[in-house]
């Protein structure tokens, strides 16, 4: 009976590792979207990809993946499936369909690039309460605001440099799936978002106007929630 179970648990914890491995075969899709000149295929590739990445800890905690498999290590399988989704490949999407200003296109691309390598490599890039200090190299969620809102070449390029420089600060992003704190609604919120986002990206050049208010509301909840938590260090509340 206990090696039933116990077999039972390993084939749970690998169905988690196989569903975080998934991401590399989004990724691919999502290169070859870039690759054929369809950058809505591409978002719609990596936003599959951020929701599995958001549910497959979850995942791996609820089930024990760690203790069950101890000699196969899922953080290093999720972080290098991550940084394809949420840099490289986003990367190559600015460089591929992002305009940018004049001799900014390679130096903004390599900043991407570079400034994501510290962040990847921060041991300190998670608080206490489980934000994440620092812009967390989400690019794969910045690109879609680049491409649909079609920012001006300058704001554009202004934007890379000012969430690179984000990413040496210790200013606070949430991890919906991860911080306790309003979790119910954070989850909610960033549903209600995935789900314009999909449409948007479907419909895009069409945006109706009530699904990009839904849209900009969500973002500005999650901006606010930032804002909100950065504000609470500054006068000196702990973590």
């Amino acid at each position: 009976m206990n090696e039933l179970l116990l077999s039972l648990d390993k084939a749970k914890a690998w169905t988690v590792h196989a569903m975080t491995a998934s991401g590399v075969i989004l990724a691919l899709l999502a290169l070859v979207a870039v690759l054929d000149g369809r950058p809505e295929v591409c978002l719609l590739w990596l936003g599959l990809a951020l929701l599995i990445d958001g549910l497959d800890g979850t995942l791996a905690r609820k089930f024990d993946v760690k203790g069950v498999l101890p000699h196969f290590d899922g953080v290093t399988l999720d972080l290098v499936i991550d940084y394809l989704t949420y840099v490289f490949i986003p990367a190559i999407f600015v460089y591929r369909f992002v305009p940018l200003p004049d001799y900014t296109l390679l130096p903004a691309v390599g900043l991407i690039l570079l400034s994501s390598l510290f962040c990847f490599c921060n041991v300190n890039m998670k608080s206490k309460d489980n934000y994440f200090v620092g812009f967390p190299a989400a690019w794969n969620v910045v690109v879609v605001y680049l491409y649909l809102l079609d920012f001006s070449p300058w704001l554009s390029v202004a934007t890379i440099l000012l969430l690179s420089g984000l990413t040496l600060t210790r200013m606070k992003f949430l991890h919906p799936f991860r911080v306790r704190q309003f979790m119910p609604i954070n989850i909610t919120v960033t549903l209600v978002w995935m789900l314009a986002c999909g449409l948007l990206i479907v419909q895009y050049p069409v945006n109706p106007t009530w699904l990009l208010a839904v849209w900009l509301l969500a973002s500005a909840y999650f901006v606010g929630i930032c804002l909100w938590r950065t504000a609470r260090e500054w006068f000196a509340v702990d973590d």
